[in-house]
């Protein structure tokens, strides 16, 4: 078939099964575009304001779906800006594709200072992406497409890329697109099976650490089959929460997990780096117990972690394995509920964010999404939103990318029109894209925007009150947020107090299309005593709760 490389493309990402791309049009993807434009009664090509947001949308895309989410920007500045959302995808083990363009094939790695040029653009978006590659001539576009999705679905879950220079996209030639083949899946090593099997049958008090690997592997329904067979309680790091509801009686978040860990003698963790992001240590000590990982990224299984076994396998497949190689267990001699009402009790005293939690927690569906961010009522949103279902809950991972979550809450809203999604962001990280809300307008995305305004970066000035005695540097000048909603013809509502954002929400629920929400708070109690097992020095004046007598195992 004679066609441009620019056609290729959009034509391999139709056999893909690609439905939307998000992207921003520039010189060097005129012919990719172009492309794209013929095929728009299969593709959506969703235009934001800002690069940055064409990768936020499609890890938000891809991590509240099942289909990858492709961005596509200009080489140079444009990737650079797009690198901050597939650092985050990175991170969080999403599946997203990075469409870049490139300068003239002839003219790269030259330093001729062409347009958009820059010094080792390859190497640069290889530091964000588990695999990438370019296309040197028109006909290799179908080829190269096809091998970056393929690597997108082989091994662990994360981005990759694809460079193509903008002579390859503009010329012609005989160029033949090529049928997707099923992915190839690890297989589970039987001896590791075994001896894990042999660990489970003989602990006392066996748990399961789980952490993002398990939604991204899809693997929630192979876990609790495992975990009710055996009985064995179900700690959800933050990244791991919806792997299973926080309903199910063998649910435990990471406060409830300080309680019995102590009494722990085999810990599987499952799709987990299982390592504090603040000081790199392993999540909890080790203490005599014994470990077994499961997990396809053989790199977890090295200090500083002690692992006893390690399975290198898709999450579901061996969970599914060491269900069928273990025998139905006793339920160990441990009250969960009052493990919780322990936690409950210790988060209860972190107010007025628990107010707001509860307000979101009540006002948002069960299937609905709630992009968490970097914010006050956020931090405690991790242990004290109560998630249900597996990609209803989005965070940054370890990236801790500030003002990530508007922009990912866009492209989750593009994924999922009939579901509810609420985004909610501090003044401070709102900033960060506050262009975006014309992307919102634009393309009448359903997704509820609740700015808590404080007037500061409140948490770096907590910090730095914690720390010095003093604050510098954190005071905001923000817009009026209701002049700036109307400014973009989107509805603005106002929230004094955590009852108002419950009405708001609820009344929301028959309603279509943007919103923007307004609550202004004032400082708040620090909750990094709860959040981590061993918190920074300096991220609270209140001591870690002492959990390990909250019972008595056996």
């Amino acid at each position: 078939m004679q066609q441009t490389g620019g056609d290729a493309l959009a034509n391999q990402l139709v056999r893909e099964g690609v439905k939307h791309v998000f992207g921003v049009p520039g010189v060097q993807l005129d012919w990719a575009v172009d492309g794209l434009r013929k095929v728009a009664d299969r593709i959506r090509y969703i235009v934001p304001r800002h690069e940055q947001a064409t990768s936020y949308m499609a890890d938000g895309y891809a991590r509240t779906s099942r289909s990858a989410g492709v961005c596509m920007v200009v080489p140079g500045p444009g990737l650079l800006n797009a690198m901050a959302g597939l650092s985050t995808a990175y991170a969080c083990s999403s599946r997203v594709v990075c469409i870049s363009g490139d300068i003239h094939s002839s003219a790269i790695n030259k330093g001729l200072g062409l347009l958009h040029e820059i010094r080792n653009q390859s190497f640069i978006l290889g530091s964000v992406t588990k695999w990438h590659g370019r296309a040197d001539r028109p006909v290799d576009v179908p080829n190269i497409v096809r091998s970056a999705f393929d690597a997108l679905e082989t091994g662990r879950p994360q981005p990759v890329g694809l460079e193509i220079p903008h002579d390859v996209l503009s010329t012609s030639a005989e160029i033949d697109c090529v049928d997707p083949a099923p992915a190839e899946r690890a297989c589970v090593d039987k001896l590791q099976i075994e001896q894990a099997a042999a660990l489970l049958t003989a602990a006392k008090f066996p748990i399961l650490y789980v952490g993002g690997g398990v939604l991204a592997g899809r693997a929630s329904e192979a876990l609790i089959s495992f975990a009710e067979k055996l009985q064995i309680p179900i700690v959800m790091g933050e990244n791991g929460r919806g792997s299973i509801s926080d309903r199910h009686p063998l649910a435990l978040n990471t406060l409830d997990g300080r309680a019995v860990f102590p009494h722990a003698d085999v810990v599987v963790v499952v799709g987990s780096r299982f390592v504090d992001t603040a000081l790199g240590k392993p999540s909890w000590p080790a203490d005599g117990k014994a470990y077994v990982f499961i997990n396809l990224d053989p790199d977890v299984f090295g200090p500083p972690r002690t692992c006893s076994v390690a399975i290198k396998a898709d999450c579901a497949a061996a969970l599914r394995a060491l269900e069928q190689a273990c025998p139905k267990r006793r339920p160990i001699s441990v009250d969960l509920d009052k493990v919780r009402h322990w936690a409950r009790g210790q988060m209860d005293e972190i107010e007025p964010q628990g107010a707001w939690v509860r307000a979101l927690r009540e006002g948002i569906p069960d299937d609905g999404i709630l992009v968490n961010e970097l914010t006050q009522v956020g931090y405690f949103a991790r242990l004290g939103y109560p998630v249900y279902a597996p990609g209803t809950f989005i965070t940054p991972g370890y990236q801790g990318t500030l003002g990530y979550g508007f922009p990912t809450a866009l492209g989750a809203a593009v994924a999922n029109p009939d579901r509810v999604v609420v985004s909610i962001n501090g003044d401070g990280g709102f900033g960060w894209n506050i262009q975006e809300l014309a992307t919102a307008r634009k393309y009448d995305l359903n997704a509820t925007i609740v700015i808590f305004n404080d007037g500061h970066f409140g948490n770096v000035r907590k910090m730095q009150q914690d720390q010095f005695g003093r604050e510098f540097g954190v005071e905001l000048l923000n817009p009026k947020y209701d002049r700036l909603a109307e400014a973009f013809e989107i509805p603005y509502e106002r929230a004094d107090d955590p009852q108002q954002l419950l009405t708001l929400l609820k009344r929301r629920a028959g309603e279509r299309g943007p919103l923007v929400v307004e609550a202004r708070v004032a400082p708040m109690p620090s909750p990094w005593h709860l959040l981590r097992l061993v918190p920074p020095p300096f991220a609270s004046d209140r001591k870690a709760p002492d959990a390990a007598t909250v019972i008595n195992a056996k």
